[in-house]
């Protein structure tokens, strides 16, 4: 029985487009999902030294769920500028209502290997806040994930 690795070389990289609505579905768990079709690890040919991932469209980015025991109030992001006093803290409940794109691709950038790599794979995730998008040309497919435990 013969067992060859096989090494996808640029050229040989198909992408696929995808659409996935976040309504109801839990943040943890679908970042951590399309992670994986950022990263291309659900094709049997994927190569780690390679960006061999899809396409994804986020819509109805701020209907997204989130559980825990008061959750909304004790988790904080923290963005730093580099300057004296330029910390900005924002619970999870403001980046819901006033940044819900930069909330998901927050979390998705959390679950992606860090590095050159790691930022081309982000280039490939586009949110959108409601359920409108500028990428028909692209003809995405409707793509679900099971055991998101939300509403399905």
């Amino acid at each position: 029985m013969n067992k060859e690795t096989t090494n996808l070389k640029k050229e040989e990289i198909t992408r696929k487009w995808y659409i996935v609505d976040a309504a109801d579905k839990p943040l943890g768990r679908l970042a951590s999902d399309i992670a994986v079709y950022l990263m291309g690890k659900e094709k049997p040919s994927w190569t780690p030294n390679q960006d061999c991932g899809d396409y994804i469209i986020v819509i109805n980015a701020e209907k997204v769920a989130c559980s825990g025991n008061n959750i909304m109030t004790n988790k904080k992001y923290y963005n730093v500028s580099g300057y004296n006093g330029g910390m900005r803290i924002r619970t999870l409940k403001e980046m819901l209502e006033q940044y819900p794109e930069e909330l998901m691709e927050r979390a998705v950038w959390g679950m992606l290997p860090k590095g050159r790599l790691g930022r081309a794979m982000a280039k490939k995730l586009f949110v959108y806040k409601g359920a409108d998008h500028k990428h028909e040309a692209q003809k995405p497919e409707v793509l679900t994930f099971k055991n998101l435990g939300g509403k399905n």
